[in-house]
């Protein structure tokens, strides 16, 4: 336990002992159980709290196993030089839906832990967090993660990081989250390879917002870092974006809870809460100053989110509409990379059509409505933008089907494509390419980084991958395939608007944009779904697929019959001609005025389609 005066002196930390570094890695190689392994070295977590992933305080994260939000937390380090030292770690998610959460967590850092999993080597999320790290200028210090196990693979491992990093054996630290092996040589490191930060304590106040939360009680909470300047408690302060100036009710650091202090300096990471309640008053990536003494320039903080797949989120009750809009300005706070506006559907109501970095980014959001916010919704099937060009000259951008203009004035569409990174073990190469072949990909390059390691690299459309192309991808490699992508530019492509009728009527939230080749079969699995999930009524019930008038698929969900001469005992057979008559007669009514109910269950099960 550190005494008062040396607590007192690690408040006022001088810059040249404060470290600010983040932990990236690909998915599943170790990142939060190391940071653990930090936590309990520096004692910042007791025995008795611990935990695994101690930093993951979301329930979702710890069911799944995986990090959906950065987190940041402070240490106290006593070096062997007799020295005192303040970490600033924030340990980032490794899945390629939340790269977005490692760029505003990198912005904020001069250091990077780059963490490799010894048992399965680099792979394609370590290439791209690397180079996002390396783009920032920040000292890159590798480790060999996961030692302990039967199957790691140190040498062959640590060759392949020499290669893609061209650094000396020696700058390798070998390390076990799970043991603790290693732990010790790390903080070394920290201490003497990442560079204290710059700035200067006594010019006019700059810190980076990098991240917020909501809380019911104080309002939001908004982490920065502290660039140039120092900041006080009760100060006032500006948020250069949004012009809105605002009083320092309480500034600290982060610890595993927060931790309030009554001045932070340059360097610092930390939290300011200002009671601000409207979510719409801040901004990730926005600068805070002093009213009276304000800095120069605005920091150029981090590029803003591009999503990659939208879709249509609506209320189950339309009453409820208000409520969704305020939970997902709550949640947009706390994720800064979910994107929304007001949409409006015939089949739907009122809703909003929100932007997401790929499906798993959906469906997390979509879950965390419901646990944090108790907002039950229907999400439409996911599709991208599109550019849509008219006979005119026009240009528009097409996120929406219903949105694509009408085939008499539309000259063409253009679709996204990206390069895609597969590192895979040369086994399975056949199927792979024959699954991106399948998307429409072309392969541009194919290079092995080691006998049993090779990188495939792909371009294939957007749209392909949205659905299920990494679930097959896994399943197709053995779980061996890792996959990361990059957008890069529009082509143009042959995209018609699939709508499904249901008794010739459209329903808007299960219309699609589809390549004209595979609309057809797209066509037919949607109509068999539908046929299975929709409940029979006493009216035939036509399920079609159409491109405009053409029908491509069709499936019939027959009538229920009720069996209306049963209470007929004998008698003349006029009788019984008589209720059967009347009863076709109640069905055509029936068929011609009777809505057809698409539950709840239909939209979700409909984006599941093999």
């Amino acid at each position: 336990m550190a005494q008062p005066h040396q607590l007192n002196w690690r408040i006022f930390a001088p810059m040249k002992n404060i470290r600010n570094f983040c932990v990236i890695a690909h998915i599943d190689h170790g990142k939060s159980t190391l940071s653990d392994r930090l936590l309990e070295f520096t004692k910042t977590i007791s025995e008795r709290d611990m935990q695994a992933q101690a930093l993951d305080d979301m329930d979702l994260e710890r069911e799944r196993g995986i990090t959906i939000k950065s987190h940041a937390i402070q240490m106290y380090y006593d070096h062997v030089d007799g020295q005192s030292y303040t970490f600033n770690l924030i340990d980032t998610p490794g899945h390629v839906d939340f790269s977005y959460e490692v760029s505003r967590s990198i912005a904020a850092c001069e250091g990077a832990l780059l963490l490799i999993d010894a048992t399965q080597g680099i792979q394609a999320q370590t290439i791209s967090n690397l180079y996002l790290a390396i783009g920032h200028d920040l000292e890159i210090i590798p480790i060999l993660n996961k030692i302990d196990m039967d199957n790691a693979m140190i040498e062959e491992v640590s060759e392949q990081i020499i290669d893609l990093i061209g650094c000396d054996p020696d700058d390798i630290i070998l390390a076990s989250g799970k043991t603790g092996q290693g732990v010790q040589d790390i903080m070394k490191a920290i201490v003497a390879r990442i560079p204290p930060p710059k700035g200067n304590p006594d010019e006019p106040l700059q810190a980076l917002i990098f991240d917020s939360v909501f809380n019911s009680f104080r309002g939001v909470i908004a982490y920065f870092r502290i660039i140039n300047g120092t900041l006080k408690k009760n100060d006032m302060v500006r948020f250069v974006n949004t012009g809105k100036e605002y009083n320092a009710d309480e500034i600290g650091v982060l610890r595993l809870k927060q931790d309030p202090r009554n001045i932070l300096s340059a360097g610092n990471v930390g939290y300011i809460i200002t009671g601000i309640k409207e979510s719409t008053e801040i901004k990730v990536g926005d600068t805070i100053t002093h009213v009276e003494r304000p800095c120069k320039d605005a920091i150029k903080g981090f590029e803003d989110v591009k999503p990659m797949v939208f879709a249509g989120i609506f209320p189950i009750d339309s009453d409820e509409y208000e409520d969704l809009r305020d939970s997902l300005e709550k949640l947009q706070l706390n994720d800064a990379s979910l994107v929304f506006e007001p949409e409006s559907s015939v089949a739907l109501g009122f809703g909003f059509r929100c932007g997401f970095l790929g499906m798993l980014h959906l469906e997390i959001v979509q879950e965390r409505l419901f646990r944090e916010f108790g907002q039950d919704v229907i999400t439409t099937v996911p599709n991208v933008s599109y550019n849509a060009f008219t006979k005119k000259g026009e240009a528009l951008t097409v996120r929406t089907p219903s949105e694509l203009p009408d085939p008499t004035v539309l000259d063409y569409v253009e679709e996204p494509y990206i390069s895609a990174q597969i590192i895979t073990k040369p086994d399975y190469i056949g199927t792979i390419m024959t699954l991106c072949m399948e998307k429409r990909g072309i392969l541009k390059k194919q290079s092995y980084l080691t006998t049993d390691r090779v990188e495939l690299t792909f371009e294939l459309p957007l749209a392909e991958i949205v659905f299920d192309f990494y679930d097959r991808l896994k399943s197709l490699s053995r779980g061996y395939a890792s996959f990361d992508y990059q957008p890069i530019d529009y082509r143009q492509s042959d995209l018609v608007r699939l709508d499904i009728k249901l008794n010739s009527e459209n329903v808007d939230a299960l219309s699609a944009l589809v390549h004209r080749e595979k609309a057809e079969s797209f066509g037919r699995k949607i109509c068999k779904k539908l046929k299975d999930l929709l409940p029979r009524q006493q009216f035939v019930i036509a399920i079609q697929a159409a491109i405009g008038a053409k029908v491509i698929a069709r499936e019939t969900i027959s009538a229920m019959r009720k069996d209306v001469t049963a209470k007929c005992y004998g008698g003349d057979i006029t009788r019984k001609r008589k209720l059967l008559e009347k009863q076709k007669e109640g069905k055509r009514r029936m068929r011609q005025f009777g809505k057809v109910e698409v539950p709840q269950k239909a939209f979700l099960e409909v984006l599941k389609l093999d």
